[in-house]
């Protein structure tokens, strides 16, 4: 369980101009719509956390745990999620553009209406529940076709 709570969570994020969030344990709590622009959430626990419509642009999210997150409608613009586990997240029309996934686990996530357009996918990890940004699901897809 979380060791914040949502209060404490706004409280962080309104103190400074780059909070600080690394490693904490955010899991399972309601952070919808909420603004983290330019926190560091580096290492975070975001495991089924509620952030639909969250404004996450230039975040670090480098290795986040966020397996069963909701991030539908969220804000990643040119986010850095490098190595991050989005296993099963809901990103329904979240707005990835230029966000860094280099290395991030998207197996069973929904990314569909999602825009991806400049994102860094190398070595991006993904299965056959992937559904992508058109509605297709698998690992029959090129990842780099969503980011041109």
């Amino acid at each position: 369980m979380a060791e914040v709570t949502r209060k404490e969570v706004i409280q962080l994020i309104n103190s400074s101009d780059r909070p600080r969030l690394s490693g904490l344990d955010l899991s399972q709590i309601d952070l919808n719509r909420l603004d983290f622009e330019n926190a560091n959430l580096r290492g975070a626990n975001i495991r089924g956390t509620v952030l639909r419509e969250a404004i996450l642009r230039t975040t670090n999210m480098t290795g986040v745990n966020a397996t069963g997150a909701n991030l539908q409608y969220a804000d990643l613009n040119n986010a850095v999620a490098v190595s991050g586990d989005f296993t099963v997240a809901q990103l329904q029309g979240a707005r990835l553009t230029g966000t860094d996934l280099s290395n991030a686990n998207l197996s069973g996530a929904n990314l569909q209406g999602a825009s991806m357009k400049g994102a860094t996918v190398q070595g991006l990890r993904f299965d056959a529940g992937t559904t992508w940004p058109d509605g297709k699901k698998g690992t029959g897809i090129n990842p780099i076709t969503y980011t041109l």
